[in-house]
């Protein structure tokens, strides 16, 4: 029983039990609610002072109102670092920590039971006994049972990704705090659409993005008074966020001329029309001044300053909002605004990007008008990232053909390589081509790479006190250069941060973080019966969804109580997935026994291979690292001060780990043929991949697939590439090669020694097969392998596999 019942309601010494234990903190079933004082939400309080626009509530029935939810439970971020077991976090491959999630599941049903229960006690209930003894129910019930269970029999045929087997695709397990986080919100059917329906996850929300605003670096806590403020919010995906953040970037383009426009057309904003603007390269003048190319290109800030300072000439905000509006794209649409708003020496509007970039972004430019052709690609060099001195010529290209560039992208983390963008230097284009007249929105998609800020994050108790939070093991540390370019995430204008993916959370919980809460407002909507006060704390009317589920924004929410975004957290997690995949990509390269008839080849390179330093030195760093390779676990890795500190160097930015596989011709040497390697790539994917319909029992490594191509990864990666793979010389075509994204945490450590190593033999039996395949129908001209199968076949002693 879950309670003792009195006339379907609970005794009234139950309910005294349940207020005494949630006011001595020890709550039944997580009966208190959010989280700190609503006046003292994160310094909202000093904030709302000086930016009224701010969605939280001013009146005080609003204010008063909140307070009461918020008392229940001080929000207090941690004095002291916290740190816990990453195997406390997750279910477990085996489903180790089943009996916890059971509790914790259980407790969140039963908590919400009190909750219903307690609603007005003396109401009436309806379904009774005597409803549950009917013949209609009894069937009802157990038709219920058998489309479970039909259901359940289904879903076994799911893609085992808790396997240490599963290298596919961007999911993992997730983590316990998130799961139950959102089974529990479930139960309350919020609609994050309106605070009247979501009272308390609207609020959870805004927190939620407040931390992960703190996460990629903006200044929620130290903003100064005259600084912009962030913001962000939870959106179903990556793809929704980088959608709202180039249709925010387009409205900003288009701002000043809105602007100038309502000021030329209305009346009765004629004490306005000298206001003065500060365009890219140029010192302040008139915005009426202006020609279209200047107006295009006022500095973002300035831009969304536009409005306040009207406002602070005398024009009311219910003028401003209807004037802007409607000489806004939002209401012309786009074809009308730059036929009577922009003039016709003025090129189409672009977005840059690099050639890894997510086709999300070519969506956003048919969705918002701008044209999908108008996506600008950018070359990458040969280790997947964005070419800066191609971004500098397709800049320079704009400038030349007055193309306004809304934003340029860069992609900290691409699905392909896990590569990550030279953001540093986008970000110094972005200052050094102010000077020559020409301003743009920096997006960046951090939907992969956005959690991994955390490994070099300190908690906010550690900062500033040396030794307080110790470092992460070097294996598990982000390199040089991928931590600048992380750190260097607080200068980007937009992030998008996907907490489904690298934050270990349930689909679907995306998030966009703007560095400037204004920029927001210019993609507002709201309908009529959503929002009812001005005031109340909204987030359905910013961004492209309407109704969305609260369960998503409690799941992130309360995966970052318990697992705090920094060393101690999601910092510990996702350093030893960095160490799983670097030690998975060193066996790749030392996969291949003496007189194997293929060789691997990943994506990311040596340092030998980088400096062009010759075979005889790509041969002696690859012998060096082969004593680190095969049969370790990571205490005999962390032991080698020397092996550590080459481990943080060595394979892809992140930890999603691209390869390729070529054969050894009957000449001896590799095949030159791009044709024929990629049909053994792509035959070894057949066999490593998940089949519709079939049992996923016999699975035994699954893996995903893609493809180069040559049209948009260019000539320094392609060319590159191909040379490492032994293809023949100017070979055109795209490269089909196969990718593991590593996200889990153990791989390399279990009681039964090192997985890599079952994995290690489960890929050479895959390749061996594939190659006896080929031959076997004259597709590839290999090297006899027949003689291979015996030994792939046979386990090694010393392998994990044989005990």
């Amino acid at each position: 029983m879950l309670a003792e019942e009195r006339d379907g309601t609970f005794a009234r010494h139950d309910l005294i039990a349940v207020k005494t234990r949630a006011m001595r903190g020890r709550t039944p079933s997580g009966a208190g609610v959010i989280c700190k004082r609503w006046a003292q939400l994160q310094g909202v309080e000093d904030a709302m002072s000086r930016t009224p626009d701010l969605p939280f509530p001013n009146d005080a029935e609003g204010r008063s109102g909140m307070e009461r939810i918020a008392e229940q439970r001080e929000f207090e971020r941690a004095s002291e670092p916290r740190d816990g077991a990453v195997e406390a976090w997750f279910l477990g491959p085996k489903a180790e920590n089943a009996d916890l999630l059971e509790q914790l599941i259980l407790e969140a049903l039963r908590d919400h039971v009190y909750w219903r229960r307690n609603f007005h006690p003396g109401d009436p209930g309806h379904i009774t006994e005597a409803m549950r003894h009917s013949e209609e129910y009894i069937r009802a019930v157990g038709v219920m049972r058998d489309e479970l269970r039909a259901t359940l029999a289904l879903l076994k045929r799911s893609v085992p990704f808790f396997s240490m087997r599963y290298q596919g695709h961007m999911l993992w397990d997730t983590t316990l705090p998130s799961t139950v986080g959102y089974f529990a919100a479930m139960l309350h059917n919020q609609n994050n659409a309106s605070f009247e329906a979501s009272p308390v996850t609207s609020v959870i929300e805004l927190l939620a993005g407040q931390e992960l605003c703190r996460m990629v670096g903006y200044p929620i806590d130290e903003a100064e008074a005259d600084s912009p403020r962030p913001w962000g919010h939870i959106t179903c995906d990556g793809t929704v966020a980088n959608i709202e953040a180039l249709w925010a970037a387009r409205n900003l383009k288009l701002l000043p001329l809105a602007t100038r426009a309502a000021l030329i057309a209305e009346p009765e904003l004629a004490a306005a029309r000298r206001l003065e603007v500060r365009s890219a390269g140029c010192e302040p003048r008139p915005l009426l001044e202006l020609d279209s190319w200047q107006a295009l290109n006022v500095p973002e800030d300035e831009a969304l300053a536009l409005p306040e300072r009207l406002r602070a000439l005398g024009i009311s905000p219910e003028l401003l909002e209807r004037s802007l509006r409607a000489h806004s794209v939002q209401t012309l649409g786009l074809a009308r605004f730059f036929r009577e708003q922009v003039g016709a020496d003025i090129g189409e509007p672009a977005v840059i990007v690099p050639a890894t970039a997510h086709y999300s972004l070519t969506k956003a430019m048919a969705l918002l008008g701008l044209g999908a052709g108008n996506l600008i690609c950018v070359p990458v060099d040969p280790d997947a990232r964005m070419d800066p001195d191609a971004l500098a010529r397709a800049l320079a290209s704009a400038r030349a053909e007055r193309r306004p560039v809304v934003a340029v992208v860069a992609v900290l983390g691409s699905t392909e390589t896990g590569a990550v963008d030279p953001l540093l230097k986008v970000l110094a284009l972005r200052d050094s081509q102010l000077s020559l007249g020409l301003s743009f929105h920096v997006h960046a998609d951090a939907a992969w790479g956005g959690y991994f800020t955390c490994v070099e994050r300190q908690s906010a108790a550690a900062r500033g006190t040396p030794g307080a939070q110790p470092e992460l093991p070097a294996p598990g540390r982000l390199s040089a250069y991928v931590g600048k370019q992380l750190a260097a995430l607080s200068w980007a204008d937009t992030v998008t941060v996907d907490p489904h993916k690298s934050g270990y959370v349930p689909y679907p919980a995306g998030a966009l973080c703007y560095r400037n809460s204004r920029l927001r407002h210019l993609i507002r909507f709201a309908a009529p019966y959503v929002v009812h006060g001005v005031e109340d704390p909204d987030v359905g009317i910013f961004g492209i969804e309407g109704s969305k589920p609260g369960a998503s924004a409690v799941s992130v929410y309360l995966s970052h109580r318990v697992i705090p975004a920094d060393r101690s957290g999601y910092g510990k997690i996702i350093s030893q997935a960095l160490v799983s995949c670097r030690r998975l990509y060193l066996r790749l390269l030392t996969l291949a026994r003496d007189g194997d008839p293929f060789r691997v080849i990943p994506v990311p390179r040596l340092e030998a291979e980088r400096a062009r330093a010759g075979a005889d030195r790509e041969s002696e760093e690859l012998q060096a690292l082969g004593q680190h390779a095969v049969g370790l676990n990571d205490a005999d890795v962390l032991a080698d001060a020397e092996a550590s500190q080459r481990l943080r160097d060595l394979g892809p930015d992140l930890n999603i780990l691209t390869y390729a596989f070529n054969f050894v011709g009957r000449d001896g040497e590799l095949n030159p043929d791009l044709d024929a390697l990629n049909r053994l790539n792509l035959e070894i994917y057949r066999r490593l991949r998940v089949q519709p319909g079939e049992e996923i029992y016999g699975y035994r490594l699954l893996v995903s697939h893609t493809r180069f191509s040559e049209s948009e990864y260019g000539p320094a990666f392609m060319d590159e590439l191909k040379r490492r793979l032994g293809v023949r010389d100017a070979t055109k075509g795209d490269i089909d090669v196969l990718r593991s994204v590593v996200m889990d945490p153990w791989v390399t450590d279990t009681p039964q020694g090192s997985f890599i190593e079952i994995l290690a033999e489960e890929f050479r039996s895959a390749v061996l097969a594939s190659l006896r395949e080929l031959s076997a129908r004259g597709s590839i001209e290999a090297t006899e392998v027949d003689l291979k199968e015996k030994a792939a076949s046979k386990p090694e002693s010393s392998s994990p596999a044989s005990r």
